[in-house]
């Protein structure tokens, strides 16, 4: 099992999660940050971490949001492979943009 970021980092990046990850699995885009589940060890750091609760176990993702598990296989494993992406310490807060519901 892994984790997966859902629609609640679409436009907030936070980075809070990713200081956290002892196995440094999260890959980031333009819009949002995501977890490779390849490399995910399953540890739960990242959850309480993140400000917009946006991280949940696989098993957990709630009904709406169950295409970003794949989505984050997806998005992971491109920018992993173009060697894009990769996240390994908490950045400045971005601008929030008009998705973003922090909690």
């Amino acid at each position: 099992m892994t984790h997966t970021v859902c629609q609640p980092c679409y436009d907030c990046k936070y980075t809070d999660c990713v200081a956290v990850c002892p196995v440094e699995c999260f890959w980031q885009d333009e819009k949002m940050l995501y977890i490779d589940p390849v490399d995910c060890i399953d540890c739960e750091a990242c959850v309480p971490e993140c400000p917009v609760e946006a991280i949940f176990a696989e098993a957990n993702v709630p009904a709406q949001w169950t295409s970003f598990t794949e989505l984050n296989n997806e998005r992971a494993t491109a920018l992993k492979s173009a060697n894009e992406g990769h996240i390994t310490e908490k950045a400045d807060a971005p601008q929030e943009g008009p998705e973003c519901k922090k909690k």
